[in-house]
């Protein structure tokens, strides 16, 4: 049985929401391996004279927990 494990994140971009959300994932899988899911709790913008300039998500990102030594040498996780 797997043992999940979520984090609350801020992620913010120029471009939409859609990047944010990407940009959040992106940098999240670099430091932590098996992402399974993120739920937007909130988005919101940055507003500077009348318009958008960035566009911020607030993010729940769930990931597996793996057990100990179930990573192989090349942090790989060992098929059961």
């Amino acid at each position: 049985m797997a043992i999940m494990k979520s984090e609350q994140i801020l992620s913010e971009s120029p471009k939409s929401f859609e990047d944010a959300i990407q940009i959040a994932v992106a940098r999240f899988s670099k430091t932590v391996r098996g992402l399974r899911s993120a739920n937007v709790n909130n988005m919101s913008t940055v507003i500077e004279n009348g318009k958008i300039v960035s566009y911020r998500v607030n993010l729940q990102i769930t990931f597996e927990v793996e057990e100990i030594g179930s990573a192989g040498k090349n942090g790989k996780k060992k098929k059961r």
